[in-house]
């Protein structure tokens, strides 16, 4: 690259040193001969060449050296021969410490070091988190730096250029004092072991601070530790998952209930029977419930170590020259530098280095000025910030990362070499341009960027659209904030225009960690070397150097998870890595999730638990609390409590355990909801008390498919069946294009109205609509932000598919397609149009200004120039009296109403369109001549010059000069297609009595949309809109108003609705539980999931959560209930919910079906398996009793763990195939849901029923067997211990309501195994006695006494008053 022509006056040279004898002539030069930017007068003291300070003659010198420097800028002295320097040097060095201890003091000296010198495999970790194939430079330290503002030195940055470096002591001679590190070379080494020290010292405080701003440098190695990029959704580590699940386990009370009683057995006073008795069940509930935590466990450590693995391709920048394998000495780290000493510098070599330089300088050896790009593969878990990472279409986005470069994916741009074209030199060697001009180059070369990408001919235009030169780039944003849209995403132009060998000049200045995702302010800065953009130096435009800066918004960055969308290939460099990307900082931490019921359980058994302490107090209190010798009455009380622990049943834990896992099976095998999982097997019973549904929209409600489905010009509608009219008329308006002998003329809007005034034989009526047909048709192709591409497919043909940021636009645009006019090409500059039946171009636009949509305007406009006439490589029409100008405009019809003139349809057809749930547009146009249009431009531009109230000024110029008197053209009705049966699926659940609320990241009017068309709201049903609330008195009118209107339903955007969440949180959420519907749009992820959290603590009722993208993930975890919807935005919320379906429709089967089933199935388990440990606790009450209240055990060691499991427990684990109704009916009547929310089938009225049932038949059978029998003996324990157990297995037969096969095979099982193993209880009953008639009737009566009142009651209970499910079935 040439050096810049510009010469400066020669500078007066300054004295000699005084001080320095042996300094050589050849060395007595002032530094402002290399440097002769403008100096502060505040730098009292210079550095000499050497690195000593100048005395007062030297320093007035220099002064005045500067002083004529910046008086005239436009000469320049003759350049002083670098050989001279660098030769003068090394004598100089000769005589003193030698070359390498030149320098090396100073802050400088580290510019000079080897950027190669260390070894990234043993870079230390801990000190970067740089990648290890990554990037070897050398960290320098912050505090090695000046704190104050450094000026680059114009020599070295332009020898830096033209391929050459400087020496250290000539970097370090330019480099201004600093208060610290302020040694020469003499005491260097004497501080040596302290220096080390405050290194070491310094490298521990370097840990990322989340809270501040970071400097991030490109490509290279980082100063400052991040945390790894690892993404993690389990919920234990190895160390923590026996603690935690225990203490789960624990903090149930009947759990540490029955962990006592197990303990209690090791003191010989309390041991009743074998220990195992006690002990077995507890270790066999905790080996299941942990089991099946690990389980899940491990499976979402699978599902995330498949994200964390995923490879990425990562640009690594080598010197020229020195592949890292090939230089194995310059590889190894000095002991001092792998100590920390980052000051360290190579000293080995020096003279090599200035041997090749010379070379270069003289034409030899290769030239240094650009890195080496080579490309290495890495997992995600690998990739550091500052990673540049080379990403495709279809890449998940693995970090946030801020966009460089875009380029097309020719063979020829894919080169990383490429040729740094002429306009781009500015940006390479702007060194002397003056501050304010640094904006205006990076301008200059953004446009002459755009410029060369907009040719004009297609062919420029489809490389433009590629992505190619133009910097632009579509990504996917819906894992983040559900929005389907593709989003448009642009590289900087200072970062696009640059070769991607030079990307590690870079340096991106972001702020803190963040959660909004809708937000970003940095700075991207290019500086003159790699090591200038690795220290935290704040640099200025316009120092020299070649400094620029640009600033970064929102628009050159794309989050984790979203995925590129565009065919061109992206660089990007990564910014926040793992728990500090913003999906990370939105995403709520996992947690435990336990059921409504297991909670009602617990408390009941903290009744049973007092019961049987009153019991126990009770029967020593009639025996009298005298103390015998070994008989005290404590003791007694603690054998009693051992003894009734059966009232409290562990059995219970493991019933319950087993009854989920069977529900879990029948919801993933229910074949009318293909594709269902059950990630979270605890809470199933969850799902029939659900009384809020949160839901999103895009993807679960709506498929996201947009159709459009109506045009209205004024007088007539065209809907799906009459497009072929439409078609027709398009073809007749492009005739004059199509027909004319001129093939390069093209369609302008005056050219298809006189067509359309001169066809024959048509009505004028007819006329005049086919002109406003086409009119309203050529509009809509060009009014939008669409770009064409061309993919190929799985078969290898070409297929057209289009970009955009709203999917409302591609589907207008394929509609404008469908009829007729194709948008053949697009870029920032042009359009052109084709005749879709013959691929001829047919329109030719210039883009003058494009005016984006945006949820305040509501609308977006464009003014183009129309062409003529085609002609390739002409330049574009000048814009004379005679072009054509056009401003197009489309939006909502709220905001066009005022903008479009006066007309008599526009309210009557968009309010019949929003009735049938379609979005509307209005259409409108307006022709500009070509001195309004100067007029505005020149306004426009002013306007947007203005430091304060610039997007308010530059809006009343658009309002004043465009947005007036708009020729309304036509309504577009555009339908966002619904997902399968979403309608009747809605009112089912409403039936159900579940309010539903629909939490949306999209804007109003399209929610209210959705809201409309999918009958979520009803016809006629008022919607209170609530939107950019900012202050208190407002919100609280608005309050006050839905307090007063509880049928209607809320609309409420995200702004609104954190105003109210932060100042009216209770009031709030008061006034909307009681509304029948809730619309909430613009919400963020955290909104989501604190709306949820808020309704659970307010109401304290289920919530079930339901989505399908990865904003909707936190809102899942939050509820009660998460369902996920695989969808098309992903897996992401599928594998963080609880359930896992494939339609929404699906849900209503998921509530009403599974989830009442579950719910009563469990209610009804619990509460037999309650009676079981009841009734045998009462037979012991009654045997103690008759004892004289001494704590004696009835049924011992076998018996009562044979009575809990083998005797009973198929049996009552059964009833979980117990239902009251079938799945027909269950559906058509809904409000059987609705009496489960109440609790009714779970709740103390029907445990105490329970109980009293257990009392009677405990009390009847232990009595009569005593009575009928002995008092104690093993002829009275056959009676009762036979009556106990076929009691209960009548007690299943009469409970259940539907017969199941295995229910009979259980009871029948049981009662064989039952039989078959008396013969070997001869320990415990008497054997002998069981052959007689007499205990067969004995037994009998006892069961009739036992039995028939408790069924009688049932019966008659049933008839006087029936469950609803009775009278369903007309029983």
């Amino acid at each position: 690259m040439p050096p810049p022509s510009t010469s400066y006056p020669p500078a007066k040279p300054p004295e000699p040193p005084a001080n320095d004898s042996d300094s050589d002539s050849d060395l007595d030069i002032d530094i402002e001969e290399l440097d002769p930017g403008p100096t502060p007068a505040a730098h009292q003291s210079r550095r000499g060449l050497l690195g000593h300070s100048r005395n007062a003659s030297s320093s007035a010198a220099a002064a005045a050296a500067a002083a004529a420097a910046s008086a005239t800028s436009d000469h320049r002295p003759p350049r002083i021969a670098l050989r001279t320097l660098r030769m003068s040097g090394l004598r100089r060095g000769a005589k003193r410490h030698g070359y390498g201890e030149l320098g090396s003091g100073h802050a400088g000296a580290h510019e000079d070091d080897d950027p190669f010198s260390r070894d990234a495999d043993t870079a230390d970790r801990r000190y970067s988190d740089a990648s290890a194939g990554g990037d070897d430079a050398p960290l320098l330290s912050r505090h090695a730096r000046s704190p104050v503002r450094r000026r680059g030195s114009f020599a070295s940055d332009t020898l830096r250029r033209v391929g050459l470096r400087l020496p250290g002591f000539m970097s370090g001679s330019g480099a201004q004092h600093h208060h610290h590190h302020h040694h020469n070379d003499s005491n260097n080494d004497a501080h040596g072991q302290q220096q080390e020290e405050e290194d070491e010292e310094e490298l521990r405080k370097e840990e990322d601070d989340p809270s501040s701003s970071r400097l991030v440098a490109v490509g290279s190695a980082q100063s400052t530790r991040f945390p790894p990029n690892v993404v993690s959704n389990a919920k234990y580590t190895a160390w923590s998952f026996l603690p935690v699940t225990l203490y789960n386990e624990f903090s149930f009370f009947f759990n540490m209930y029955f962990l006592l009683v197990a303990l209690s057995q090791a003191i010989p006073a309390l041991r009743i029977g074998y220990l195992s008795t006690y002990i077995a069940p507890l270790a066999f509930v905790l080996v299941i419930t942990l089991g099946k935590e690990a389980y899940d466990d491990i499976q979402r450590r699978r599902r995330d170590n498949e994200a964390n693995s995923e490879e990425y391709t990562v640009l690594r920048f080598d010197e020229p020259g020195r592949p890292a394998a090939s230089r194995p000495a310059r590889k190894m780290k000095s002991v001092r530098a792998r100590k920390g000493g980052r000051h360290a510098v190579a000293r080995t070599d020096r003279l090599s280095d200035i041997q090749e330089e010379e070379e270069q300088a003289e034409g030899y050896g290769p030239p240094r000025s650009s890195w080496i790009v080579s490309e290495v593969s890495k997992k995600a878990r690998d990739l550091r910030v500052g990673d540049v990472i080379k990403l495709s279409k279809g890449h998940r986005v693995p970090a946030d990362v801020v966009v460089l470069k875009c380029l097309s994916n020719e063979p020829a741009a894919t080169a990383y070499e490429d040729e740094a074209e002429p306009q781009e030199e500015p940006l390479l060697l702007d060194h002397a341009a003056p501050a304010g001009e640094a904006g205006s180059n990076a301008d200059a070369a953004s446009a002459s960027a755009s410029g060369s990408a907009s040719g004009s001919g297609s062919g420029a235009a489809e490389g433009a659209a590629e992505g190619g030169s133009n910097g632009e780039t579509f990504i996917r944003t819906d894992q983040l904030d559900g929005e389907t849209d593709w989003k448009l995403r642009l590289a900087s132009p200072l970062s696009q225009n640059l070769p991607t060998e030079e990307l590690v000049r870079l340096r991106v200045t972001g702020g803190k960690p963040d959660k909004k995702v809708n937000e970003f302010a940095g700075t991207l800065e290019l500086l003159p070397s790699r090591q200038d953009a690795m220290t935290t130096d704040s640099f200025a435009p316009g120092d020299g150097g070649g400094v620029r800066a640009a600033p970064l918004s929102i628009d050159n960055t794309a989050w984790a998870n979203t995925v590129i969308a565009s065919h061109a290939t992206t660089l990007a460099v990564i910014v926040y890595t793992g728990p500090q990307t913003r999906s990370a900082l939105s995403t709520s931490p996992s947690r435990s999730k336990t059921g409504l019921l297991e909670y009602e359980i617990n408390s009941l058994t903290k009744i049973l638990c007092f019961l049987t302490l009153a019991l126990s107090v009770i029967l020593v209190a009639f025996q009298g609390f005298s103390s015998a010798q070994g008989n005290v009455w404590y003791v007694k009380i603690m054998r009693f409590l051992v003894l009734f622990s059966t009232i409290v049943p562990i059995s219970l834990r493991v019933n319950l355990d087993m009854g989920k896992s069977v529900y879990s099976w029948f919801i993933q095998r229910d074949p009318g909801m293909p594709g269902a999982v059950v990630r979270t097997s605890t809470i199933p019973e969850d799902l029939g008390r659900i009384e809020y549904l949160l839901s999103d929209k895009t993807g679960t409600l709506t498929q996201n498919e947009m159709e459009m489905r109506k045009i209205h010009v004024g007088t007539v509608s065209y809907a799906t069946d009459a497009m072929d009219e439409v078609a027709a008329y398009v073809r007749q308006g492009l005739q004059p294009a199509t027909s004319s002998s001129d093939e390069h003329a093209l369609v302008t809007p005056t050219t298809s109205h006189s067509s359309a005034a001169s066809g024959a034989g048509a009505t004028r009526t007819r006329r005049e609509i086919g002109s406003r047909v086409r009119d309203v048709v050529l509009a809509l192709a060009l009014c939008h932000n669409v770009t064409p591409t061309t993919e190929e497919d799985d078969e290898g043909r070409l297929v057209r598919s289009y970009q955009a940021s709203s999917p409302d636009e591609i589907a207008i645009v394929r509609w404008t397609e469908s009829v007729g006019l194709r948008l053949a090409s697009r870029d920032r500059r042009s359009m052109v149009l084709e005749a879709a039946a013959t691929g001829r171009p047919v329109v030719k636009v210039r883009v003058l200004d494009i005016f984006p949509f945006t949820s305040e305007g509501k609308r977006m406009g464009i003014i183009v120039q129309f062409y003529p006439r085609l002609s390739r490589g002409a330049p574009p029409p000048p814009l004379g009296d005679g072009s054509e100008i056009w401003f197009y405009q489309k939006g909502a019809d709220t905001v066009m109403s005022a903008i479009v003139a006066a007309n008599d349809w526009l309210d009557e057809e968009t309010a019949n369109m929003a009735r049938e749930g379609l979005r509307t547009l209005v259409v409108g146009r307006k022709r500009l001549s070509a001195a309004e249009y100067r007029e505005f431009s020149a306004r426009y531009q002013e306007a947007s010059l203005a430091i304060s109230g610039r997007e308010q000024g530059m809006q009343a110029v658009v309002s004043r000069y465009l947005e007036r008197d708009l020729e309304l053209l036509g309504v577009t009705g555009v339908e966002d297609k619904l997902q399968r049966d979403v309608k009747p699926s809605l009112e089912l659940l409403r039936n159900a009595g579940i309010k539903i609320w629909m939490l949306t990241g999209d804007k109003v009017e399209t929610a209210r949309c959705v809201a409309v068309s999918s009958k979520l709201v009803a016809r006629g049903q008022y919607i209170h809109t609530v939107a950019k609330l900012r202050r208190k008195d407002a919100a609280r009118e608005n309050l006050d108003l839905l307090r007063s209107k509880t049928d209607a339903c809320l609309l409420i955007d995200g702004e609104s609705l954190g105003l109210y969440l932060t100042h009216f949180r209770n009031d709030f959420i008061a006034a909307a539980v009681q509304l029948p519907t809730v619309v909430a749009c613009r919400c963020s992820p955290t909104q989501k999931a604190e709306v949820a959290r808020l309704i659970k603590a307010y109401t304290r009722k289920r919530v079930c959560c339901i989505g399908d993208g990865g904003n909707d993930v936190s809102m899942i975890q939050a509820a009660d209930v998460g369902v996920g919807i695989v969808g098309k935005e992903g897996r992401q919320a599928s594998l963080a919910a609880d359930f896992s379906i494939t339609q929404f429709c699906h849900l209503t089967k998921l509530l009403v079906w599974h989830g009442r089933n579950s719910y009563k199935r469990s209610a009804k388990l619990a509460q037999f398996v309650i009676h079981r440990g009841l009734i045998i606790a009462v037979c012991q009450t009654m045997y103690s009793i008759a004892l004289g209240f001494e704590p004696e055990g009835l049924h011992k060691d076998w018996l009562l763990v044979g009575y809990a499991t083998v005797y009973t427990a198929m049996p009552v684990l059964s009833l979980v195939l117990d239902k009251d109704v079938d799945e027909e009916l269950a559906s058509l009547y809904p409000e059987l849901y609705k009496e489960l929310t109440t609790g009714r089938s779970l709740s103390y009225r029907t445990f105490f029923v329970w109980v009293l049932v257990s009392v009677y038949q405990g009390c009847l059978i232990q009595g009569l067997a005593q009575v009928l029998t002995e008092v104690d003996g093993p002829r009275m324990v056959a009676v009762s211990y036979t009556s106990l157990v076929l009691n209960e297995l009548l007690m299943v037969a009469i409970e259940i309501t539907t017969w199941h096969w295995v229910m009979v095979v259980s009871i029948v099982a049981t009662f064989l195994m039952f039989v078959g193993s008396v013969p070997f209880l001869g320990g415990y009953l008497d054997l002998g006695f069981l052959l007689t008639i007499g205990f067969y009737w004995r037994v009998a009566a006892i069961l009739a006494m036992s039995l028939i009142p408790t069924y009688a009651a049932k019966v008659i209970q049933r008839t006087m008053k029936p469950p609803s499910y009775r009278k369903v079935q007309g029983i």
